[in-house]
């Protein structure tokens, strides 16, 4: 059974899909890694330039897709499956916005401000909060991490599953 243009994202979709895909694995890479593997020194600035892209792609991305139907999930799919389809990705949309949001008000910490730059082009300006904010966007930050890291491993999980095992070629909506 051949893939249609009706059954895929469009060309946009697809491309912001990817893109912050690999902007977020890589900075779950640098995020978690980032004392024991890396100078976090280096890294950091790295990371905030990555998650300051994906705030702005994300915001993109949710733009785009408010204006552009998703394509259906194949009929034969249980509801059970639909509804864990969807609750995933609005999971993972809210991750996507919420921890480069988190990031940005952990560096804002009146006390000791961090600019987030991006990629040594410009700051992004201080936010103006107060210190508990920056704490619980400190500790918000590291939590929706973890919680991004498993969401990103169900997602491929699932996805690898639909491809290799029910072969009901729900990967290639997303793929040209």
């Amino acid at each position: 059974m051949a893939t249609t243009d009706a059954d895929r994202y469009d060309r946009v979709a697809i491309a912001l899909h990817w893109l912050v895909a690999a902007l977020v694995i890589i900075n779950l890479v640098l995020g978690l890694f980032h004392e024991s593997l890396f100078d976090a020194r280096q890294v950091i600035p790295l990371h905030k330039s990555i998650g300051m892209t994906v705030l702005l792609l994300s915001i993109a991305r949710v733009v785009w897709r408010l204006g552009h139907r998703a394509p259906a999930l194949p009929a034969q799919m249980p509801g059970w499956e639909k509804a864990s389809a969807h609750a995933t990705h609005l999971a993972l949309y809210g991750l996507i916005l919420l921890l480069p949001l988190t990031g940005w008000m952990m560096s804002s910490n009146p006390e000791r401000p961090r600019p987030v730059g991006w990629f040594g082009l410009f700051d992004f300006p201080v936010l103006p909060i107060n210190e508990a904010l920056a704490g619980f966007g400190h500790e918000a930050h590291e939590i929706l991490g973890f919680a991004m890291l498993a969401l990103v491993v169900l997602h491929i999980a699932a996805a690898l599953r639909h491809q290799f095992i029910l072969r009901d070629r729900v990967l290639s909506r997303m793929a040209r």
